[in-house]
């Protein structure tokens, strides 16, 4: 099996954020995009916010929320 057939597969885990680290509550292959709902291998995590606690696909999904965060403000 190849990286990309687990990511169909596999169990949420559960990450404490914070800068620059993340800790692993419970073991699991992937967490979930704020912003686009799509999973994220853990081995492909590189985008969360820490104060807000969740995690990113990509730059553009985490600039996206923050953007949407300062207009409702």
């Amino acid at each position: 099996m190849n990286r990309h057939e687990n990511s169909f597969g596999g169990s949420k885990a559960e990450l404490v954020f914070g800068d620059g680290e993340y800790h692993v509550v419970r073991k699991g292959t992937f967490v979930v995009c704020a912003v686009t709902s799509e999973k994220i291998l853990l081995e492909d995590l590189r985008y969360w916010h820490a104060d807000r606690q969740e995690a990113y696909v990509d730059a553009a999904a985490a600039l996206k929320r923050e953007l949407e965060l300062r207009e409702t403000t």
